[in-house]
């Protein structure tokens, strides 16, 4: 009898505990609805956030204090109409005639006062979203870049071509075995390569198949009668911008990349004293390599295809190999239509160099943005030594 009551106990027990646990779960759903709904005490705090916010007055105007100086700027917010349609392809900038200004041709130069266009540049007219990488290398819409110009009456593989409704870039065949030849000399497969410049690129065939290197390639064209040359390459998935070899200094900071590449870039090397090559010199680190293919090399082959004099060619390239020299460049490589050349990791060991060599002053190496180039070697204590590997280098001090 006494077995009987204790089985009944227990169940009893278990009966209590359910309904406790059922009575729990109802409690804690009815706690969430009641505070989704909007009457628990956290709601009613946000709401109150909200309602305040809704009250709050906006600022009509902000002072900002710029900390070189103890001038006030009061900025007003403006509202700008889209432009006319036939400012598509307008650059600011860029390709604009400033009156009393003498400047370089395509070199940037912005207007003042009443030149300034004040409205919105459109979009090209139909513009889609582009193709996706890898896609995007060989094709782009033809409504996001629509210049015929670009390929009218060129024939060649490695040219630009239209079909249909897209652009179709040349296959990476050519591309990828040039690569591979500078790969032969310059060490892309080990991360000592990572950033390099291609000066007058094109529709940027290089810096896209640079990638396969896993190197980043910043491209630069000026903007000419296409312009749509720098406008091919960001469609692409290239980084590039409009920027030309003038007389202002390429806007990045000494020592910035592994390789400064020249494809038929039509830039007058040895001319200026050398300047031009001076300034890729700054922009090189330690170590970096120098890429040129086309006129000058070989040109005792192609002197004939280039129709110019052999005797002017053979000089401009006997100015370029003495500014070589001076910068202490070693030459590492010159077959065919390609020279490369490496900047030494330091100019203790130059003994080539010309006793008239003007070095430049340090700061000036230093402060590049809108300033003039000059005809000088950048110095040692600028350009510090080697860097590391990629990607140990993401980590590590650099040495400047």
């Amino acid at each position: 009898m006494a077995i009987k009551r204790y089985r009944g106990d227990r169940k009893n027990r278990r009966s209590i505990s359910l309904l406790i646990i059922a009575a729990l779960c109802g409690f804690l759903y009815l706690l969430g609805v009641w505070q989704k709904s909007g009457s628990g005490k956290g709601d009613s705090i946000a709401l109150e956030v909200m309602n305040n916010a809704e009250n709050c007055n906006i600022l009509s105007h902000l002072q900002i204090k710029i900390h070189q100086s103890n001038v006030f700027y009061n900025f007003q917010p403006q509202f700008f109409e889209p432009c006319e349609d036939k400012y598509v392809d307008y650059t600011p900038c860029h390709g604009q005639k400033i009156r009393g200004v003498v400047q370089f041709p395509r070199e940037r130069n912005c207007p003042r006062g009443e030149y300034k266009l004040r409205c919105l540049v459109p979009p090209p007219k139909g513009y889609v979203e582009p193709f996706r990488w890898p896609k995007s290398r060989s094709f782009v819409p033809y409504v996001n870049a629509p210049y015929r110009s670009l390929t009218a009456g060129k024939t060649g593989e490695n040219d630009v071509r239209k079909e249909g409704s897209v652009f179709i870039f040349p296959s990476g065949g050519a591309q990828s075995s040039y690569i591979e030849e500078l790969a032969s000399v310059i060490p892309m497969d080990n991360g000592t390569v990572r950033t390099a410049l291609d000066i007058g690129c094109g529709v940027a065939n290089w810096g896209a198949y640079m990638f396969e290197k896993n190197v980043i390639t910043m491209s630069f064209a000026p903007r000419n009668s296409n312009e749509a040359h720098v406008k091919f390459a960001l469609e692409r998935g290239v980084p590039a911008i409009i920027g030309v070899l003038g007389t202002i200094k390429l806007p990045y900071p000494s020592s910035a990349f592994d390789i400064a590449h020249c494809s038929h870039c039509s830039i007058q090397w040895g001319e200026n004293y050398g300047m031009y090559m001076m300034e890729v010199d700054r922009v090189l680190r330690p170590g970096g390599y120098w890429i040129i293919s086309g006129p000058t090399i070989n040109r005792r082959g192609n002197y004939h295809t280039w129709r110019r004099p052999r005797d002017k060619i053979e000089m401009e390239h006997e100015k370029i190999e003495e500014i070589a020299k001076n910068l202490c460049w070693e030459k590492k490589y010159e077959k065919g239509n390609i020279s490369i050349w490496r900047k030494r990791i330091n100019n203790k060991s130059c003994t080539k160099r010309n006793n008239r060599a003007i070095i430049c002053n340090s700061s000036y190496t230093r402060n590049i943005w809108y300033k003039k180039m000059e005809a000088c070697v950048t110095p040692d204590e600028v350009s510090g030594g080697e860097v590391k590997p990629f990607p140990e280098r993401l980590n590590a001090v650099p040495p400047r």
